[in-house]
């Protein structure tokens, strides 16, 4: 009997440890090393998009935050039409390769990423629902041809998502703790809400910028806070495919209803 209790003992011990090794969906596929393969499909169907689409047509197919990006890194030397797609990659890259070494396991799960995938579809669901009354908001681009628009759509949820959910929130979380001493939670939903305004005040900005409209900027801003709730809790893959998902289902609206 003394000798069951000891081994039934052991084996509950075996059995815990191993629920506690065992990869949960919620908190792997918000790993940059989820994120990086999950939005690699996006990232090349852009590219390989906008390589497709005639060179004089570049300076307005290119994503704004792409554009955005790229006029920055020129600063530092970095020139070309992809000096920011190599950049990009390559920084994805180096996050993964380090978040890789603290995972629980190295395995990439087929069904964590398709589930994902319907997750992202969920939120897109959930965006459009919120911004039913206003549905064009997010698409940026006013070009009728459908390669340009599909492009743009899967631009804008992975360009537009590093920029100003990646960088901006993780730098604005970063100020605000160091400059009010603010905990977690308050930095973040500050840093959402600030990153939000300039997502929004963005789409008025430059050559190809819309007429400043404060109605316009409120929707945009809302869509902003929302795609910055999604990142902070699910990570930027789930929200570059929610944007680009959201933007392809107002592209269908924009062609079955022409």
């Amino acid at each position: 009997m003394h000798k069951c209790s000891i081994g039934n003992v052991i084996t509950s011990a075996d059995e815990h440890l191993n629920l506690m090794n065992k990869p949960n969906y919620w908190t792997e596929t918000h790993t940059p090393l989820y994120s990086f393969i999950f939005t690699l499909p996006l990232f090349l169907i852009y590219e390989i998009g906008v390589f497709a689409i005639a060179a004089s047509d570049l300076p307005l197919l290119r994503n704004g935050a792409d554009v955005l990006m790229r006029q920055i890194l020129e600063v530092f030397g970095i020139f070309g039409v992809y000096g920011f797609s190599g950049t990009f990659l390559i920084g994805f890259m180096i996050a993964f390769l380090r978040q890789k070494k603290s995972l629980q396991t190295s395995s990439i799960k087929g069904e964590f990423l398709l589930t994902m995938f319907f997750e992202s579809i969920g939120w897109a669901i959930v965006l459009t629902i919120i911004m039913i009354w206003s549905p064009t908001f997010l698409m940026a681009g006013k070009d009728s041809r459908l390669l340009q628009q599909i492009v743009l759509a899967v631009g804008a949820g992975i360009y537009e998502e590093f920029v100003f959910r990646v960088v901006l929130i993780t730098g604005f979380a970063a100020v605000l703790g160091f400059i009010f001493q603010w905990g977690e939670v308050a930095q973040k939903s500050g840093a959402v809400i600030l990153a939000a305004m300039l997502f929004s005040g963005f789409h008025f900005v430059g050559v190809y910028g819309e007429m400043p409209s404060m109605d316009l900027f409120l929707i945009r801003m809302i869509a902003g806070i929302v795609l910055g709730i999604i990142y902070v809790i699910r990570g930027f893959g789930v929200a570059a495919y929610t944007h680009t998902i959201y933007d392809l289902f107002v592209l269908v609206k924009f062609t079955t209803s022409s």
